[in-house]
C-alpha cells in the first residue's frame, strides 16, 4: 500500500467516524451534512471537505445581533427545512412553521448555539485527535521512507 492509498484509508476511517458522532450527538437532520463529506488525498496530503457549517457543529455559533454587519449564511429557509427534518411541531397548535423558524432564529441570534446539554459541539475535535494524527504521519512516514530508499537504492545500482 502507497503513501496516498494510506492517507485515503485513513481519512476515509476519519469520515465515518464523524458521521457517527453526529449520528450518536443527535445533530442529524437532513443527513445532508453527513452525506457531503468527501475525502481527497495525494501522496502527501490529504483532506475531508463538507458543508459550510462544519465549523459550528464543531464550536457552536456566538450571539449576533446584527449590530457587527455579520451575516449567517443560514436563512429561515434553512431553519424551516431543519424544523421540517427533525419533525417539530410548534407547541402552539396554530402556529406555522415560518414563526417558529423566525422565533429560532432569534433566539440563535441573541443567545447562539452551543448544544450544552444536548450532546455538545466539538463533533470534530472528538474525532481529529492529535494521537490519531500523529498515527497517520508515522503510518505515512514509514511508507515513504520505505518508498525513497527503494527508489535511491535502484539509483544506486543503475550508477
Amino acid at each position: 500500500m502507497n503513501s496516498e492509498q494510506i492517507l485515503f484509508k485513513e481519512f476515509d476511517a476519519i469520515r465515518v467516524d464523524l458521521i457517527k458522532a453526529y449520528d450518536a450527538k443527535g445533530m442529524r437532520a437532513s443527513g445532508k451534512w453527513a452525506d457531503s463529506l468527501q475525502v481527497e488525498a495525494g501522496p502527501l496530503n490529504a483532506v475531508i471537505t463538507g458543508l459550510s457549517y462544519s465549523q459550528q457543529l464543531e464550536t457552536g455559533r456566538r450571539a449576533n445581533n446584527g449590530s457587527s454587519g455579520e451575516t449567517w449564511d443560514t436563512t429561515l429557509a434553512d431553519i424551516e427545512q431543519w424544523i421540517r427534518d427533525k419533525g417539530i411541531t410548534p407547541r402552539e397548535n396554530n402556529m406555522k412553521i415560518s414563526t417558529l423558524a423566525f422565533l429560532i432564529a432569534r433566539k440563535i441570534a441573541r443567545e447562539g448555539w452551543n448544544r450544552e446539554g444536548y450532546g455538545g459541539v466539538e463533533l470534530i475535535s472528538e474525532v481529529v485527535t492529535d494521537k490519531r494524527i500523529q498515527d497517520i504521519i508515522e503510518k505515512v512516514g514509514e511508507v515513504t521512507l520505505f518508498e525513497y530508499t527503494t527508489e535511491i537504492i535502484k539509483m544506486i545500482k543503475e550508477i
